[in-house]
């Protein structure tokens, strides 16, 4: 039998001081306490007292990839296939092995949510560290510090960190939404898509539009997304929010009037009238106003008009102010009549009156100065404010606009002579 040969090895310690141990002691007291029984933690805490900061390094790491996994596996498998489209479709733990690197894994895991920003930054950090030392075994030995480093970056961005909420599943959601099954609860709701990955809000709020607008959504479901539409628009990126905006354009340009009504309809819900284009704008509101303009004194039809355009005080097209600030001002000031059923004399519609002060709020310069213009040409304006009383709810009008605009606006002193009784005579001396 051929002798064993045998090489005396020289092998130099390292001496990992009571202090560097302290230190690392420290660090691992913050690792969650289900994973203190990991086999990569056990080997992390094991190696260290004799100074084997590589094998630490690289046991640190695969825990790492263990949690990040598990996690993902929790958060949403479906939504991590969708975002990375690895070679093999994810369907359990043992699929990541051959068919997912580390790199995937830190990318796919920030996108679906599992790590923010910060830590998505700090642990590819910790990848390349573990890859110079752990992959490559004629790197220069890591000292206690580099590996105290990789460790604490470990532990507070990943090993420390609680689960991640579940992600619903939309197509599931949205068919509960269908049903009176579906709990109108806010807390419930906010909890369930406020932290969903934006690429989830974005087609949860697209489906949502899709669903509400069509001719045959259930009005069980169409209730249920004017609940919950509000709290998702509150989460919206911005872009989603003008995509979905720039929608109603395609509705209003296919032609299909049901449609485009609930169009109108769920932006106004979820508080997004800004948005809208100005060709939406109009579509929706110069039927309304040249409404108003012709109805003014038809007190039934004014307080509807004003109803709807209350919503897009504001948000009028400029193109659209003279129409639109001329059938408020004559809805507001009415008119002087007689009746056999009332002993007033002085009309005007009670229910648009009430709002046309809170729209008239949201006048800016160039709005007040297009009133100062139909009240110097308008005929019928002109003539009704000879009567005082009609002449003092214009002055109600006026004086809300005073507030508002500018010190060196135009024709402030036509606004103050309108304001000022003992300027009456001058006030209607500019009307000439």
């Amino acid at each position: 039998m051929e002798e064993l040969i045998t090489k005396d090895i020289k092998i130099n310690p390292i001496i990992v001081t009571n202090d560097e141990m302290v230190l690392f002691e420290q660090r691992m007291r913050f690792v969650r306490e289900e994973l203190m029984d990991n086999p990569y933690i056990e080997e992390t805490i094991r190696v260290l007292p004799v100074g084997g900061f590589r094998s630490a390094i690289g046991s640190i790491w695969n825990a790492v990839v263990d949690d990040l996994r598990n996690k993902i596996l929790f958060r949403s498998i479906k939504l991590f296939n969708k975002e990375m489209n690895p070679k093999r479709e994810i369907k359990k733990y043992e699929d990541f092995q051959d068919n997912v690197t580390d790199e995937m894994l830190l990318e796919g895991a920030y996108k679906i949510g599992v790590i923010g920003w910060e830590a998505h930054k700090i642990l590819k950090q910790a990848k390349d560290t573990r890859h110079i030392f752990d992959g490559h075994p004629r790197s220069s030995n890591p000292g206690g510090i580099k590996a105290l480093s990789m460790i604490e970056d470990c532990i507070k961005y990943m090993l420390s960190q609680e689960y991640p909420p579940q992600i619903i599943d939309i197509d599931e959601y949205i068919d509960i939404m269908g049903t009176d099954k579906f709990y109108k609860n806010e807390y419930s709701v906010s909890d369930a898509i406020c932290d969903l990955p934006d690429v989830y809000k974005n087609e949860l709020a697209n489906r949502l539009f899709s669903s509400y607008i069509n001719e045959q959504c259930s009005t069980v479901l169409r209730s249920n997304i004017e609940f919950v539409s509000p709290i998702l628009w509150k989460v919206l990126p911005k872009p989603v929010v003008l995509q979905i905006c720039r929608r109603v354009d395609t509705e209003v340009q296919n032609g299909n009037g049901v449609s485009s009504d609930y169009a109108f309809s769920f932006i106004s819900k979820v508080g997004a009238k800004k948005y809208l284009s100005t060709s939406a704008k109009k579509y929706l509101l110069s039927p309304i106003i040249e409404q108003l303009l012709a109805n003014h004194d038809t007190f039934q039809v004014a307080n509807e008009c004003v109803d709807v355009l209350y919503q897009y005080a504001g948000f009028i097209p400029r193109e659209m102010l003279s129409d639109y600030i001329t059938g408020l001002t004559l809805t507001y000031v009415g008119h002087i009549g007689g009746s056999a059923q009332y002993s007033r004399t002085d009309f005007y519609a009670d229910g648009a009156a009430l709002k046309i002060p809170d729209m008239f709020e949201k006048f800016d310069d160039e709005s007040v100065d297009v009133l100062v213009s139909i009240i110097k040409s308008n005929k019928i304006l002109s003539n009704r404010i000879r009567n005082n009383v009609k002449l003092r709810r214009l002055r109600n009008l006026g004086e809300i606009c005073y507030k508002h605009i500018s010190s060196n606006f135009v024709n402030i002193h036509f606004i103050e002579a309108l304001l000022d009784e003992k300027r009456e005579k001058e006030f209607f001396e500019m009307l000439k």
